[in-house]
């Protein structure tokens, strides 16, 4: 059974697992404590093949404040700092490498490294009255690591106007800017994330797995690199069982019926 007052709580329901910040006292603040059960949870789902989906969501008013600040003021240590943020950087490079795909669940405030969660999921959802921000600068302290993930998603203009002035942004914005994917009223929030994650299991796992990868590790490539290594990759998608089945029930005009599931 879980410990409901854990840090970071999983649920499991039709190949989509729930990972929800528990901290709601604290605004969901990223302690040492959270990190690391965020990143055990993590690296259990990297090798979980009937998971599908992954959304991360937060009890409470505040979707994430960032970094635990008190935490962070009883430990002045350098060693402690590299430690903490090493730690923080990990977890948001496991969402990004877990082969399926990760939505962010926001309600509320997402400030920080709260912020840079939403910006390392690969999909976003938002509630309407929901808020965000990177406002290390307004304490002394610029937020490097949220730029890491937050230059990532945003125009870089954008980006440096959130990480120089530490204003936020309502959801709306965070939409249009490339924050977030959709925007749902408050109390239907669950709704939307339920008819994303819907549509994203409908479709062959072995399709999005490759995706996820394969988008992921062009990016870091020249053009004519990404091309050769995508056109290659495309030729192996090619050759899965799911890729013949989904085409022939194109040209036959039927529902596909997947192999992997």
């Amino acid at each position: 059974m879980t410990d409901p007052t854990a840090p970071v709580l999983r649920q499991d329901h039709d190949g989509v697992t729930t990972l929800t910040l528990n901290r709601p006292g604290s605004f969901n603040a990223l302690s040492e404590e959270m990190l690391e059960a965020l990143q055990a949870e993590l690296a259990r789902l990297a090798d979980d093949g009937g998971v599908r989906c992954v959304v991360i969501a937060a009890e409470g008013r505040a979707f994430c404040a960032g970094h635990d600040l008190k935490q962070m003021r009883a430990n002045p240590d350098k060693a402690y700092y590299q430690t903490l943020f090493a730690r923080c950087g990990a977890v948001m490079q496991a969402i990004v490498e877990l082969p399926v795909p990760v939505i962010a669940r926001v309600q509320g405030l997402a400030t920080a490294a709260g912020c840079q969660l939403v910006a390392s999921c690969d999909l976003a959802v938002a509630a309407r009255s929901a808020r965000f921000a990177v406002s290390g600068i307004n304490a002394g302290l610029f937020c490097s690591t949220p730029a890491v993930a937050l230059s990532r998603n945003v125009a870089r203009k954008r980006a440096m106007e959130l990480l120089f002035t530490g204003e936020f942004i309502d959801a709306e914005t965070a939409r249009d800017w490339g924050l977030v994917n959709r925007i749902a009223d408050d109390a239907a929030l669950d709704t939307a994330v339920a008819e994303l994650t819907t549509s994203i299991c409908a479709k062959s796992a072995v399709a999005v797995r490759t995706g996820k990868a394969m988008f992921q590790r062009q990016l870091q490539m020249p053009l004519d690199e990404a091309y050769a290594f995508a056109g290659e990759v495309m030729a192996c998608n090619m050759m899965a069982e799911d890729a013949g089945e989904g085409i022939d029930a194109f040209i036959e005009k039927r529902a596909p019926q997947w192999r992997d599931r």
